[in-house]
């Protein structure tokens, strides 16, 4: 009797285990932006599938420590957002908000802004670009929603979604400083 019910869960398993590999090994993990703040860390689940020039672009100054030591420059009801790396210096706080990675040219558009159709709810995590300015210009400063915020539809790019953290998100202040962000 053992050996017969050993035999069945055996063959049960073989039968469910290809198709659980085969749905596992199809479906890559998205990658993580990892937010080390002085509160706390932040956890953004990338969306390459949604924004991909977006999401290479802001990886790509991940990976090369652009945002460390930077400052959270911008924190309104329902936002906060950082990426400006003249936030690094409080004498030029007037000018927080203005800066962005060099790689853009002058008023050139970096052109990697894929403008979101997808509801922008709490958690939501997007780039920001001058109001001044087109979506297109949207660089290196990113915002995580606190609130939902319904009027940045088909106006904004969305990179992914907070997935640990929001609590750090809600207690975060303006000045609050960045001590890096990575990418696993």
């Amino acid at each position: 009797m053992f050996r017969f019910l050993l035999s069945a869960g055996l063959a049960s398993t073989l039968l469910v285990s290809p198709t659980t590999v085969a749905t596992q090994a199809g479906k890559a993990a998205a990658p993580v932006l990892v937010i080390d703040t002085a509160k706390g860390i932040i956890e953004v689940e990338l969306s390459p599938a949604d924004a991909p020039k977006s999401v290479a672009h802001i990886i790509e100054l991940a990976n090369k420590s652009f945002y460390r030591g930077q400052r959270f420059h911008w924190v309104k009801p329902g936002v906060i957002q950082f990426g400006d790396p003249l936030s690094r210096d409080l004498t030029k706080q007037n000018e927080w908000g203005a800066g962005g990675s060099g790689v853009r040219m002058a008023n050139k558009p970096l052109g990697v802004a894929e403008v979101s159709k997808k509801p922008f709810v709490r958690g939501t995590v997007g780039l920001a670009y001058r109001s001044d300015r087109k979506a297109e210009t949207a660089d290196s400063q990113i915002f995580i929603l606190t609130a939902p915020n319904p009027n940045m539809v088909g106006k904004y790019t969305q990179i992914g979604k907070v997935t640990k953290g929001m609590n750090i998100a809600d207690k975060v202040e303006a000045h609050d400083v960045i001590k890096n962000v990575t990418v696993r």
